[in-house]
């Protein structure tokens, strides 16, 4: 992270990409060179719904604000937000007011959107992103936005890092069931239960109920972790790509075939994500594993802003 201090007046734009595991933030000059980055806990824009979630979020942007203006004062805010479904003018608010500009300075969208001009320009191509749920997307020429998937952990988001915790804890505890205390035996249930402080069911039970999801996504990176001594686990990583592969193929069936970009941090837990994807895809299918630079992209949207389409992800 760079530190360095800038005019407040300098033109420059914050980039803000929140996701269910981590919020992260970087601050672009004018010309776009980026001069700061960081991040802070995850949050996302369904906590709105209760209070309580409205005081985490609140503290989350209160941490966020803290550590960029000891980098600079951005001019401009450009947002995306997991979950964000259009109704943002108490996020927008808290925003102005943390960075001490006006209201019409802050664009807030879904974090899709930022993910997607990370990697394309409307038209180009499709994006499928893997963070602690997953979604196809494609931004046509128009500006209309189109989906595959990226309804949900509750449905589905298969490939994302909460699938992936998820069918990892089904299968540990469907072989408990049929031979109990197998799990001494699997490299992938002895890393997920040191991560969730130990093997008793009702550890599982309230680490799979009573988190965010972004918390229950984090156990992906223990799965990750003992895939190379546990066939169950390098399974569970292949599926996972080929779920991803699914949201990309959904979108040329209806849109004709395009470069596929594929990004965010559930992508990046382990090499067989992208491989298997990349084998579930046709041959000659430009696949690009672009990682998670949009709070990059979107602080340089906010710092050179320009007229953009009206859409909104959902």
């Amino acid at each position: 992270m760079l530190n360095q201090e800038f005019d407040p007046d300098s033109g420059i734009g914050l980039g803000i990409d929140a996701g269910g595991t981590q919020t992260r933030w970087a601050l672009a000059a004018p010309g776009g060179a980026i001069i700061a980055a960081g991040h802070v806990a995850g949050l996302s824009a369904l906590q709105m719904s209760s209070a309580a979630g409205r005081q985490t979020v609140h503290a989350t942007f209160s941490e966020l604000a803290r550590e960029v203006l000891s980098h600079g004062r951005p001019g401009r805010v450009r947002a995306g937000l997991t979950g964000f479904g259009g109704d943002g003018e108490q996020l927008q608010r808290w925003l102005a007011e943390l960075f001490q500009v006006s209201p019409r300075c802050v664009k807030l969208c879904n974090d899709i959107e930022i993910a997607y001009l990370a990697s394309f320009t409307p038209g180009e191509g499709y994006l499928v992103y893997a963070g602690t749920g997953s979604i196809g997307a494609f931004i046509d020429g128009d500006g209309k936005f189109h989906r595959a998937g990226g309804r949900g952990v509750m449905l589905d988001d298969g490939g994302g890092g909460f699938w992936i915790a998820r069918e990892a804890l089904r299968h540990i505890w469907r072989n408990e069931d049929e031979q109990p205390g197998c799990w001494k035996d699997s490299p992938m249930a002895q890393a997920v239960f040191d991560y969730i402080g130990g093997h008793d069911w009702s550890l599982s039970r309230q680490f799979i109920y009573a988190q965010e999801r972004g918390e229950v996504g984090k156990l992906a990176l223990a799965v990750a972790a003992s895939a190379g001594q546990d066939p169950a686990a390098e399974r569970i990583l292949c599926e996972a790509g080929q779920e991803l592969a699914r949201l990309a193929l959904a979108l040329a069936n209806r849109f004709g075939p395009r470069p596929v970009a594929l990004a965010g941090r559930a992508s990046e837990l382990h090499p067989s994500i992208a491989a298997s994807m990349r084998a579930a895809l046709p041959p000659d299918t430009k696949l690009v594993h672009t990682g998670s630079q949009a709070h990059f992209a979107a602080a340089r949207l906010a710092a050179s802003p320009a007229p953009s389409p009206n859409h909104n992800p959902t």
